[in-house]
């Protein structure tokens, strides 16, 4: 008897000696994205895949999939919550159709900085947010920063307000854009993302309206002349897992996962905020013609847009709206 309970407490410290990694499968994730294999959104998909390999002894993997070759945020979103696609990093725009309150992260020129932007979606706002996610066959697993969203055209130089009035503009697929730029007097264009290269090539639309990042590494300054500095809204990727594929990963494997994602996100903002700031000085050296509006002029901005804002407040829930502000205005006064 005294032999049994020796080997069987052998055979315990042999399992709990077994190194962690031995206890994960081989898993490989494969990640689909609209945007190019150079943007940084691409980079910071491979940095996940290394934090991964790194953290389960090379058992987890991923196969990055870039340029739309597996489709649109749309589709591809889609494809997650049937579980034929594993992971996407989507426009958190295109989850509003699903779950409202994510509309208002993207209410018109309501923060002023990136640092407000982490503070709210890392606070119980953001996360709050993610939660409702998993009901519609998502997961969550942070959110990386696509950045402010500034317009280009083909046409003239936008110098003032009124200068948006007529351009037609590709917009993402969501009502609040379109009401946004028809607020503005353009004319907003709903058009896929991996089509909006061709479009404006063949002038099909005049313009668009991205951060400087995606503007350059898509090469729109190859079709685009004029760019202003709008900062009209900020704009966040959501890291998305599918559902069926998280639960099919044991309580460690999991944590695996947020961990390399928590240590990809604080990498993808850290690398995108760089690669922005050069991009403004890139655009400007292959010719683009830079603008800002003065103060007076985003002063009208603000003016106009106030019924889209009051609108949509009370479309994604006033009480998110709300706390959002709140959490916004605690920020600000700690900054100071």
């Amino acid at each position: 008897m005294k032999f049994k309970t020796l080997a069987l407490v052998g055979a315990l410290l042999s399992v709990l000696a077994v190194p962690a990694a031995a206890q994960v499968k081989e898993h490989t994730f494969k990640v689909g994205i609209g945007l190019s294999e150079d943007h940084p959104q691409a980079a910071a998909v491979r940095y996940f895949g290394e934090q991964l390999a790194a953290k389960s002894g090379g058992k987890m993997t991923v196969k990055l999939f870039a340029s739309g070759s597996l489709g649109n945020d749309i589709s591809m979103t889609s494809a997650l919550r049937g579980g034929t696609l594993e992971m996407t990093v989507p426009d958190s725009s295109t989850l509003v159709s699903m779950v409202k309150a994510f509309g208002v992260i993207n209410l018109p020129l309501t923060f002023n900085t990136e640092l407000e932007a982490d503070a709210m979606l890392d606070g119980p706002v953001g996360q709050k947010l993610l939660a409702t996610l998993p009901e519609k066959g998502l997961v969550g697993l942070g959110y990386w920063e696509n950045g402010f969203r500034d317009v280009t055209n083909s046409r003239r130089p936008l110098t003032k307000a009124e200068d948006l009035a007529g351009l037609k503009l590709r917009v993402i697929q969501n009502p609040l854009f379109l009401d946004t730029f028809n607020t503005l007097g353009a004319n907003a264009t709903p058009l896929p993302f991996t089509e909006l290269y061709s479009a404006m090539e063949q002038a099909a639309v005049d313009g668009q309206e991205n951060p400087p990042a995606t503007i350059l590494a898509s090469k729109f300054y190859e079709v685009q002349k004029h760019l202003l500095l709008s900062h009209h809204m900020y704009s966040t990727w959501v890291l998305l897992l599918s559902k069926k594929t998280w639960d099919g990963l044991s309580a460690q494997e999991q944590k695996i996962v947020q961990d390399a994602a928590r240590e990809a996100t604080l990498y993808e903002r850290k690398t995108i905020r760089a690669f922005g700031d050069k991009a403004l000085g890139e655009l400007k050296k292959v010719g683009m013609q830079v603008t800002e509006l003065p103060p007076a002029e985003q002063a009208k901005l603000r003016a106009k847009l106030q019924p889209v804002v009051a609108k949509y407040a009370k479309e994604f829930g006033e009480a998110t709206t709300a706390e959002m502000m709140a959490e916004l205005a605690k920020v600000r006064g700690g900054a100071k």
